[in-house]
């Protein structure tokens, strides 16, 4: 059979007005009067519910509390390393994902193969990815023995990963959040590799999401929403007259799976509209005018200066991704924008300080 990805679908009443609440909550929450530091305690509740709820799935057994524990290295837990390897790695993608979409990463291929390396903690730096499957990977449920689907050979995995990258980047047209749902879609159908497909295919997701201009500032799960009906997320994903991809999965119609993907899509945003509207009630002082004039570069740099008074560009590279010379020079224009001042000039230890002007967005642990 030739092996082209064209994705069957159509735009249902129902897809159209969760995209529509989706919209409301993105005008809602860019309006919100919140500080810095109220923004970056719920990123970081985001990123460690994602961690949590995606590794639940796979059979994850920490809690959010021991997640964080463990990312923090402030715990161990004595027969559950493979479960602390797993937190660790996905919360590194998470990371790994925010830095791409800084840099104004593009998908490729080779972004997948890294996701994939931190899911499965080839190599913490990432510097090696796994290859895909070289034999066919039987997905069977785990009480029966039953199969339950089963993938596309191996030798067609490249062409079909191909045309899904090819995809995403060619319909630019189509809402991120109908492009990120047939892409979490098509993946999980691939299934390239032996282990780690459910929890690269939600990173894929979150890339492309946040790509698209559907962020939401860092502050959503949409795990969560999986994680809690994990029967509705399977049956939702489990589309085809039968079990094998050659057999009408390829070809299936998908729009029962958008109807889900978005519907969770709107259920996340709008439980992110309404904590962050009980701290803008709670009397946070908002700074929202002086956080507009920052680029967003700026404004995620802001989170280290609420761990530290002064900061390297090392520091700055770290959080981007950047390497040494892109990082120094960022540095270097922030200092004559006003942004940055120096502290300490030497070459070998120069670091860096909030201007006066911008010190009040940001609550100082010294």
């Amino acid at each position: 059979m030739q092996i082209k990805f064209n994705p069957f679908y159509t735009i249902t009443p129902i897809i159209a007005q969760y995209l529509m609440r989706i919209e409301a909550v993105r005008e809602n929450i860019a309006h919100l009067p919140l500080n810095v530091t109220v923004l970056a305690s719920l990123r970081e509740t985001a990123r460690l519910y994602t961690t949590h709820y995606s590794t639940m799935i796979e059979g994850n057994r920490l809690d959010t509390a021991q997640i964080e524990a463990v990312i923090k290295h402030k715990g161990h837990f004595p027969g559950r390393e493979r479960d602390e390897k797993e937190a660790k790695g996905y919360y590194a993608a998470l990371q790994y994902v925010e830095q791409c979409v800084a840099k104004g990463s593009s998908l490729t291929e080779s972004l997948i193969k890294k996701l994939h390396a931190f899911v499965m903690l080839d190599q913490q730096k990432n510097d090696n990815t796994l290859a895909y499957r070289g034999g066919q990977n039987v997905i069977r449920d785990g009480r029966t023995g039953a199969i339950v689907y089963l993938p596309p050979e191996a030798k067609d995995v490249p062409l079909l990963m191909s045309e899904l990258v090819r995809w995403v980047n060619v319909h630019k047209e189509v809402p991120s959040p109908i492009v990120a749902g047939i892409a979490h879609y098509q993946f999980a159908t691939i299934h390239p590799y032996y282990d780690g497909n459910g929890r690269t295919a939600r990173l894929l997701t979150t890339f492309i999401l946040h790509c698209g201009g559907y962020d939401l500032k860092g502050l959503y799960s949409l795990e969560e929403y999986y994680a809690r009906n994990l029967s509705a997320y399977y049956a939702a994903i489990s589309i085809g007259p039968s079990h094998n991809y050659y057999e009408g999965r390829a070809d299936a119609d998908i729009t029962p799976w958008i109807e889900y993907f978005v519907g969770g899509m709107a259920f996340a945003f709008e439980n992110v509209a309404k904590y962050m509207q009980r701290s803008a009630m709670a009397g946070e002082q908002s700074h929202e005018g002086l956080l507009r004039t920052l680029d967003p570069k700026k404004r995620r740099v802001l989170e280290l200066f609420q761990s530290f008074a002064t900061v390297t560009a090392a520091q700055i590279g770290q959080l981007f991704g950047f390497k040494p010379r892109t990082s120094a020079q960022l540095c270097k224009d922030w200092v004559e924008e006003g942004f940055l001042t120096v502290v300490d000039p030497s070459n070998k230890k120069r670091s860096y300080a909030l201007s006066p002007k911008y010190e009040v967005l940001v609550a100082i642990k010294k």
